[in-house]
C-alpha cells in the first residue's frame, strides 16, 4: 500500500480538548494513508503490525513528546530489527521538545499534515528531507531525552499545575530559579544520590547529584540545549553527571541556553553508548521525553537504533529549530550570572 500512516493519541490533554482531531486528520489525509488511534499499548502493537504489513512509507505521530516516545517504543517492538519508516512529528502535545530540537516546522497537526501530503506527492519519500538521529533504550522505553534528580522534581512539579503548558513550564524555572538565589528549598531542586557506568571503563562515582541527564537531541526543553555534543559522533548519546550545586547550576543558564559546556567544575561530560546508574537508595526515579519513570535496582541505558525524522514538509523551507521562547529570558541572560 505505502502512503502515510498517522497515530494519534486521543488520551493526550490536546486531543481530549479537541475530540474530534482523529476524524479531522483523517479526511485531510483521504485516500493517500490510513488515520488509527491508540488507547492502549496493545492498541498500538496491533497498529505497528498493521502499518507494517501496508509498508507504510512514513509514519506521522499528531501528539507531543510523551506520545512520540510511547509509539517509537511501540513500533519499535514490533519492527524489531526491520528499519521504521522516516518519521512526521506533527506536534499537537503540551511539549513538542524533540520536535523543536531537529527542526520540525511550527504548525498544527492538520496544517503540517496537509503540508507533508503536499511534499510526498511530489515525489514520494524520496523527496522528503530529513535528519537522522539515535533513540535512547531506557530499561524498556525508548525515547531521546532522559534526566534524574533536579530534572525529574521539575516536571514533577510541572504537571501539578491543572493545565501544563510552555507559560507554565517557564514560570516553574523562574519560580525556581529565583527561589534558589534567594537560599530558599524548593522541591525542583531534588538530587540524586548514586554512581554511573559507562562504556569504555568510565565510572561516575557514587556521591550526591543535581542530576544525571542525557540526550540524543541537544535541547531539553525551552531552549536550553546541554546536550550540545548529542549529534557529533552516531551511536552515542550526550550523558551528563551534574554535581554542582542549585545556585551553580542556575548560574550556569546562560552557558546551557547557548549550548556552551558547563566546566568540569559543574559535570561530568561524556559521550557513550551504554550506562547504568544505581541508586544509593535503589529506585531511580527519572524522565523520558517528559514521561516520570520509577525503576528499583540498577537501571540501563544504551543507544537504540536510528531513526530518520521528517524535518522540512515544504520544498525550499528549512524551518529552524528553536523553542517556544525565541530568546532566552531576561533573568538567565549573560551578564546576569
Amino acid at each position: 500500500m505505502g502512503g502515510i500512516g498517522v497515530v494519534l493519541n486521543p488520551r493526550s490533554r490536546q486531543n481530549r480538548r479537541d475530540p474530534a482531531a482523529a476524524s479531522r486528520l483523517a479526511r485531510t489525509l483521504g485516500d493517500r494513508g490510513v488515520v488509527r488511534t491508540a488507547q492502549t499499548r496493545e492498541d498500538l502493537a496491533r497498529i505497528a503490525e498493521d502499518f507494517r504489513k501496508l509498508k507504510i512509507d512514513v509514519l506521522g505521530i499528531s501528539g507531543g513528546d510523551g506520545t512520540n516516545h510511547v509509539t517509537l517504543t511501540g513500533f519499535l517492538e514490533v519492527y524489531s530489527d526491520e528499519p521504521l519508516p522516516p518519521i512526521a512529528f506533527l506536534r499537537g502535545g503540551t511539549m513538542n521538545t524533540v520536535a523543536n530540537a531537529v527542526g520540525v516546522p511550527r504548525g498544527k497537526p492538520d496544517g503540517l499534515l496537509t503540508a507533508l501530503i503536499a511534499r510526498y506527492n511530489e515525489l514520494g519519500k524520496a523527496s522528503l528531507r530529513v535528519v537522522e538521529r539515535n533513540t535512547m533504550r531506557i530499561d524498556d522505553h525508548y525515547g531521546f531525552i532522559f534526566g534524574t534528580g533536579a530534572i525529574h522534581g521539575y516536571m514533577a512539579e510541572y504537571y501539578r499545575h491543572p493545565e501544563p503548558n510552555p507559560v507554565h513550564a517557564a514560570s516553574t524555572l523562574y519560580e525556581a530559579s529565583k527561589n534558589v538565589m534567594l537560599g530558599h528549598r524548593t522541591p525542583v531542586a531534588e538530587r540524586w544520590e548514586g554512581s554511573v557506568e559507562l562504556s569504555g571503563g568510565v565510572r561516575l562515582p557514587m556521591r550526591d547529584y543535581l542530576c544525571i541527564a542525557a540526550g540524543t537531541v541537544d535541547q531539553i526543553g525551552l531552549g536550553f540545549r546541554p546536550f550540545y555534543r548529542s549529534g557529533h559522533v552516531p551511536g552515542r548519546f550526550h550523558i551528563l553527571g551534574i554535581h554542582t550545586s542549585a545556585l551553580g547550576f542556575v548560574k550556569k543558564l546562560p552557558d546551557i541556553w547557548q549550548a556552551r559546556p558547563m566546566g568540569e567544575e559543574h559535570t561530568y561530560d561524556h559521550l557513550a553508548e551504554h550506562a547504568i546508574l544505581e541508586a544509593r537508595s535503589g529506585v531511580v526515579r527519572y524522565v523520558l521525553d517528559g514521561d516520570l519513570h520509577e525503576h528499583r535496582g540498577p537501571l540501563e541505558m544504551r543507544v537504540g537504533p536510528r531513526v530518520q525524522i521528517v524535518v522540512e514538509h515544504k520544498a525550499g523551507i528549512r524551518p529552524p529549530g528553536g523553542s517556544t521562547f525565541m530568546f532566552p529570558p531576561p533573568w538567565i541572560q549573560p551578564g546576569n550570572s
